[in-house]
């Protein structure tokens, strides 16, 4: 009887990290199989329910029959225009519909594969960490190499662009940035974006703004996006998503917007490798980008209560971070005598606590966890007790 085949992973795929997720997500499911009562502050996946309005809406649009045939690549025209006024409204921006954006199964997918369309074998894609891990995996499947750029606190989480080497900026096409950032919640001003585009020219790097979480943002202080800021269009795209924003993890829809000539590539590389979004959720999605403001206030209040809970909680205990002016994590300082995956540990096996290791997003995130804001202020206010108890 053959014993099967000998399967030997490519020399890519051998060189891959375990992806981080799925390493907390095994960490839960172990924890749950001993059955604690588990607190799971680690993924930013959100507790709170897509707006029904949006629910409604793909309700009636998952029985149109014109919806069940292959999509567009590039996304329904309908689709990318609601983008586009979403844009103008939000951040005054103006977009070409049908040039400047591009649907995206998640703006994962479009992370994934930008490298695709614009690496070759030893070129450099420069990326800020800690960060999503995505970033560098994308670099390395597109045989290139990742450089990190790492974000410390003394910087504001800003990458040190002046200090990068020049061996490494001449094998450098691409850069990935992300504010408001994830996991170090720091927001970016124009300043800074400006700074980017003008690194960017000098040294003919094209740039990819992660932009997923504008719209979580606290005390009435909206952040800014890329596109907004003069001269982005000649040297970037944005990716953005519906995911946190309207609550849509599950739904799996997000664009990119930006220079013309880095959305056709990357739609080259989609059409040849994926196919378009569901049309039934783009129909859905554009009445999710017209969502009244008031709908998003209140998921906005809901995260900021508890990051207020949390923040102030953690803090009088003395760990210690930034209060959180967007996104819904907080990314705290580990307690002396603790590092990241120890301390993860610790909460995990003495109080039921499942946090997120700093070091998994890079290596300069060793020394913090992340915490999610994605249980109720009473599971909060719980977990900083069952911390209390412990340290």
């Amino acid at each position: 009887m053959s014993k099967g085949i000998k399967v030997e992973l490519s020399e890519k795929l051998n060189k891959l990290p375990p992806y981080l997720f799925a390493r907390i997500d095994d960490m839960k499911v172990e924890a749950l199989r001993k059955g604690v009562d588990l607190i799971d502050l680690s993924i930013g996946d959100p507790d709170i329910p897509t707006p029904e309005h949006i629910v409604e809406a793909m309700k009636v649009a998952v029985e149109k029959p014109e919806h069940h045939r292959y999509p567009s690549y590039a996304g329904m025209l309908s689709y990318r225009q609601a983008v586009s006024s979403w844009y103008n409204r939000r951040f005054g921006v103006k977009l070409d519909p049908s040039k400047e954006v591009l649907s995206l199964i998640g703006s994962k997918e479009g992370i994934g594969h930008l490298p695709i369309a614009f690496i070759n074998s030893g070129d450099i894609v420069l990326y800020t960490s800690p960060g999503y891990p995505v970033y560098p995996v994308g670099a390395l499947l597109a045989g290139g190499v990742g450089y990190e750029l790492p974000l410390y606190k003394q910087n504001a989480f800003y990458p040190d662009l002046d200090n990068v080497p020049s061996d490494v900026l001449d094998k450098a096409k691409l850069l990935f940035i992300n504010y408001p950032n994830n996991p170090t919640s720091a927001t970016a001003d124009e300043s800074f974006f400006e700074a980017v585009i003008e690194f960017a020219l000098k040294h003919n790097i094209i740039v990819c703004h992660d932009a997923a979480y504008t719209e979580l943002y606290y005390d009435g202080e909206r952040p800014l996006s890329f596109m907004q800021i003069d001269g982005a269009k000649e040297v970037a795209i944005e990716m953005h998503s519906l995911s946190k924003t309207y609550n849509m993890t599950g739904w799996r829809i997000g664009y990119a917007v930006g220079n013309s000539e880095v959305i056709s590539a990357l739609g080259k590389v989609k059409s040849n490798l994926d196919s378009g979004v569901f049309q039934a959720i783009q129909e859905a999605s554009i009445v999710a980008l017209g969502t009244d403001e008031s709908v998003l206030d209140q998921i906005r209040q809901t995260y900021q209560q508890r990051r207020d809970v949390l923040y102030d909680g953690l803090s009088s205990l003395g760990i210690r971070s930034a209060r959180p002016k967007a996104t819904f994590y907080l990314w705290a300082k580990v307690p002396d005598g603790f590092d990241s995956m120890s301390f993860t540990a610790h909460l995990l096996d003495k109080a039921a606590i499942l946090t997120t290791p700093g070091n998994g997003f890079g290596n300069p995130g060793e020394g913090y966890v992340r915490f999610a804001l994605t249980v109720p202020v009473e599971r909060i206010k719980e977990a900083v007790e069952r911390i209390k108890n412990i340290l």
